[in-house]
């Protein structure tokens, strides 16, 4: 049985290969708005599935028995959902709202089985916190380019892990992929585990 990820995310690839797990990445062309009053956990969930959806459409019946995974992830702290940074000043302004507190990192999971759609969606929540951080670490994790591309403006495999101080729940979640939970689904679903 193939495994497709539904995602161009490196982070996501490293995890899954770490793992030992083979697959197929398809990039999935979703509109990641959030909607008006749209919960975290409620957009997680629903980008994922999309995205998962949208990878098996274009896999279609030529992919034969294969598993489906669709995945998005966002920071929320305050109530405020951080997605990624839309310029290096908005990273700064994530980034000295995480400083010295605790936030919340929500990964929505979607797995569908091919050919018959069966489908699971499930959330991933752990809670991250980060040390204080001075100005001149902003502006030198800001320069670096990693919080470009990354929900909250970090990666946690990169250099602002260096900023974690304590992690409760999954630390895969963190980087994108909640690894024991999909495992679970895939094995559920017929995975063969290898």
């Amino acid at each position: 049985m193939k495994l497709i990820l539904a995602s161009a995310s490196p982070r996501r690839a490293e995890v899954l290969r770490n793992a030992g797990i083979y697959f197929d990445a398809v990039a999935a062309n979703v509109d990641e708005a959030r909607r008006p009053d749209e919960a975290a956990e409620e957009l997680v969930s629903r980008l994922a599935e999309a995205k998962a959806r949208s990878a098996a459409a274009r896999a279609g019946s030529s992919a034969g028995p294969a598993l489906v995974v669709g995945a998005d992830t966002t920071v929320v702290v305050d109530g405020l959902v951080l997605g990624k940074p839309a310029s290096a000043e908005d990273a700064r302004g994530m980034l000295h709202r995480l400083s010295g507190r605790t936030h919340g990192v929500f990964t929505g999971l979607a797995v569908i089985r091919l050919p018959d759609g069966a489908t699971c969606t499930e959330r991933e929540t752990t809670l991250v916190t980060f040390a204080s951080l001075s100005k001149q670490e902003i502006e030198d994790y800001v320069a670096s380019g990693e919080p470009l591309d990354k929900a909250g403006a970090y990666a946690i495999q990169g250099r602002g892990g260096r900023f974690v101080t304590r992690v409760e729940g999954c630390h895969f979640n963190v980087m994108g992929l909640p690894l024991a939970r999909l495992y679970r689904i895939l094995r559920e679903f017929g995975w063969p585990g290898r």
